[in-house]
């Protein structure tokens, strides 16, 4: 089986576990394929690696590709999985881990699951962005599959973010930002300013404010088919576009166009592990502490 590598930090723990993946790996015997800063932490054995740049696509010829680290690395993955469907395995060296399925304390074990083929893919939508004035680097790769944010830069003063849902106008949002999610970035930033969980098969958007004036306006839910159609003004020259862990200067009165991206992204979910088991495992669902002795 051909696996490619990635981790985006260079963290002892995550390289200590890199390793660990690398040595169970050729163990297996495995071709592996690595991110090229990865091999910089290898002593030897280097050259028998087939190395990749992680701002390319990866090559269709991998199998899978094993994001090293929590949450954040997976995201970062995503520009060069792309739409070659490659399934991405996370293993979590971080905190939380909603996407990463495999946890570092059982990484053994776990990838002895993964091989024995007790596992599933989940597939995940994305969402794709278009604005009016050409930007040669969102033109690259104008995906994000937890969400689309739209925040103040340079100034304390609110947003004027005018939407429309396919061609409807909806409302002005007066906020310091808004936050576009799909349903796998409904437990992320969304969630945390107060937005709904949608499960990963939901085919649904959400649309939530950050911090309205218009106490009235709450987070909206619309069908994943819809176009969603942004202009944002404001005292200030621009505003920051964020897709996932990327962030671009967008210049006020610039249309946004945000819509169900045309490909998916796929991760694994290994046996035992499911979506409902994560929400309680990591958000206490449930967890009463006084009742624990």
């Amino acid at each position: 089986m051909n696996i490619a590598l990635f981790c985006a930090f260079d963290t002892p723990e995550t390289i200590e576990f890199a390793k660990a993946t690398i040595a169970y790996l050729e163990n297996k015997g495995h071709r592996l394929s690595l991110d090229h800063r990865l091999t910089e932490h290898l002593s030897k054995g280097v050259e028998k690696y087939e190395a990749f740049n992680a701002s390319g696509t990866l090559d269709s010829k991998n199998d899978y590709l094993f994001s090293i680290g929590g949450d954040g690395t997976l995201l970062r993955s995503i520009p060069f999985v792309k739409d070659t469907e490659i399934p991405i395995l996370g293993i979590n060296t971080g905190r939380l881990g909603f996407l990463t399925s495999l946890q570092k304390e059982l990484l053994n074990e776990a990838l002895d699951k993964f091989f024995d083929e007790k596992f599933k893919c989940v597939k995940r939508t994305l969402l794709a962005v278009e604005l009016s004035k050409p930007s040669a680097e969102i033109e690259e790769f104008g995906y994000a599959l937890n969400e689309i944010s739209i925040n103040r830069r340079n100034t304390t003063a609110m947003l004027s973010i005018a939407t429309q849902i396919d061609q409807e106008y909806l409302t002005t949002y007066w906020a310091d930002g808004l936050i576009i999610a799909t349903p796998t970035g409904s437990t992320g930033y969304s969630l945390s300013s107060g937005g709904p969980i949608l499960t990963p098969q939901t085919e649904g958007i959400v649309l939530n404010p950050i911090a309205p004036h218009n106490l009235n306006i709450r987070p909206l839910v619309v069908p994943d088919k819809a176009v969603i159609e942004i202009i944002v003004e404001g005292r200030g020259d621009d505003h920051l576009l964020s897709l996932d862990s990327r962030i671009f200067t967008v210049e006020n009165g610039t249309q946004i166009n945000i819509k169900k991206a045309p490909f998916s992204v796929f991760t694994v979910e290994l046996d035992g592990d499911n979506y409902f088991k994560t929400l309680r495992d990591k958000l206490f669902w449930g967890y009463d502490a006084r009742n624990r002795q």
